[in-house]
């Protein structure tokens, strides 16, 4: 390494960031891995011993689920968990949101989270990068646009989170929706500015101050990522506090590539074949329907947990052993094993889910939250009754409730898989889930045959 790379090179680690969901932390996890920067992603707040087992990491993750929480439960979990991060001493801080921005002021506020991280850090200022090209995330403007199938929306008119169950988006314009969520002062640093080097860190000097302000940098390609990275990175100072996608991640690695700091060409490592699967989805996602749909078509064993019964008190535990029974069944035969909640926006039980809740007398949030409860149970039963030696998860919320309900204390990447999604090594003090190789899947990520892909351990064509 030559004297000017070292000096642009800190030692010890270079970026701490909290995971709005446990699939979005796993979204940051593969991007930096992929750069060449060992990460480790905690599922409870990262111990020195724990650390201790990883000396060459570079960057630790904590996944948490602030993305379906009210603000109030930010005010009250956020604070340790931001403190414990910030004790690590990396010079970047990052509250990971979702590259679809999914927030709205009593759900899941990103600004709320802003308002109580920039207090961990002494930056004068707050970036923000959401674009992610890689994932087909874009933003122009101020405005954030992805593609479906290669068409391109604009957030509020995208054919999913338009629609979202809880937090749609009716506001493209990224200033705008987080406006709604904090009072503090929102930047743009447009395309057109960041051409210039110069002229981008020149607007940003008139922007900062005392109380730090967001400051939106646009990405819409490789040339706008890296100059993201590069102004994220030159103007970090003592230590910034950031809300942003995994695109952070992306843009510094565009950043420190150009420098010759990472490898040119990102690589994962491949995974090989495994005879069989075990995956749950909550995910309402039209993507992931139709991954449940070639699952279907393709051999595997496909069941639907019914969540009317799944959240009676009276019959939940029934119905778990149901769904649970005929996986286990199928799996025990060599046949890979789906078990979801729902199909698709449009699946009678999404259009319906409020009587649903209401009928079990729970609120909306509570019932999206035993659902993912469900699902971690039934995955539950299948690794105690079988051998299955990978399984994936489909789902932001679910995610997050089956990997806490295994007993995992940490995540490192395993292989590449779909963008976004990559295949996890489970980090264990039980013996039986030590070494399980699992994926968690957002609802927009991964191709149709996605779950045949994970099987595989490859990307099917």
């Amino acid at each position: 390494m030559s004297e000017r790379t070292e000096a642009h090179w800190p030692n010890g680690l270079l970026l701490a960031y909290y995971g709005d969901d446990f699939t979005g932390s796993t979204d940051a996890m593969e991007a930096m891995t992929a750069a060449g920067m060992p990460t480790l992603l905690c599922l409870d707040e990262p111990t020195p011993e724990l650390l201790a087992r990883f000396p060459g990491v570079r960057c630790v993750g904590l996944a948490g689920s602030s993305r379906g929480r009210t603000p109030q439960w930010m005010d009250e979990e956020l604070p340790g968990a931001f403190a414990s991060l910030a004790a690590l001493g990396a010079p970047i801080l990052q509250y990971k949101v979702c590259s679809t921005f999914d927030s709205s002021p009593e759900t899941g506020s990103i600004g709320r989270a802003i308002d109580i991280g920039v207090k961990y850090m002494p930056g004068a200022w707050s970036p923000m990068v959401v674009g992610a090209p890689r994932l087909k995330r874009y933003q122009a403007f101020g405005n954030l646009f992805a593609s479906v199938d290669e068409t391109g929306y604009r957030l509020d008119r995208h054919p999913t989170m338009s629609r979202h169950p809880v937090t749609p988006m009716n506001e493209a314009d990224l200033r705008v929706h987080l406006a709604r969520q904090t009072q503090r002062d929102i930047g743009l640093i447009d395309f057109v500015q960041l051409a210039s080097a110069d002229a981008a860190a020149a607007t940003l000097r008139t922007l900062m101050r005392d109380d730090p302000p967001v400051v939106m940098i646009d990405v819409l390609d490789e040339a706008t990522l890296a100059a993201a990275g590069r102004l994220v990175w030159e103007e970090r100072g003592a230590g910034v506090f950031t809300a942003s996608s995994s695109g952070l991640q992306y843009a510094l690695a565009a950043h420190w590539r150009a420098l010759g700091l990472v490898p040119e060409t990102p690589a994962l490592p491949v995974a090989g074949p495994v005879d069989t699967i075990a995956a749950v989805s909550g995910s309402c996602s039209p993507v992931t329907a139709g991954q449940i749909r070639w699952a279907r078509d393709n051999g595997f064993c496909v069941e639907r947990l019914d969540l009317r019964r799944a959240l009676d008190a009276g019959t939940r535990d029934a119905e778990i052993e149901r769904a649970a029974g005929i996986a286990v069944d199928a799996l025990s035969r060599g046949q890979s094993a789906l078990v979801f909640s729902a199909e698709g926006p449009d699946d009678p039980d999404v259009l319906g889910f409020d009587d649903i809740a209401a009928r079990a007398k729970l609120t909306r949030s509570e019932a999206a939250r035993r659902v993912g409860e469900a699902l971690a149970d039934v995955m539950l039963l299948m690794l105690e009754r079988t051998s299955v030696p990978r399984v994936v998860v489909a789902g932001g919320d679910s995610s997050g409730e089956v990997a806490s309900r295994l007993g995992i204390a940490a995540l490192s990447v395993a292989a590449g898989m779909a963008p976004g999604s990559p295949l996890c090594r489970a980090w264990s003090n039980d013996p039986a889930r030590d070494g399980l190789e699992i994926a968690l899947k957002g609802g927009q990520i991964g191709a149709a045959s996605f779950f045949g892909s994970v099987r595989e351990g490859r990307l099917l064509g």
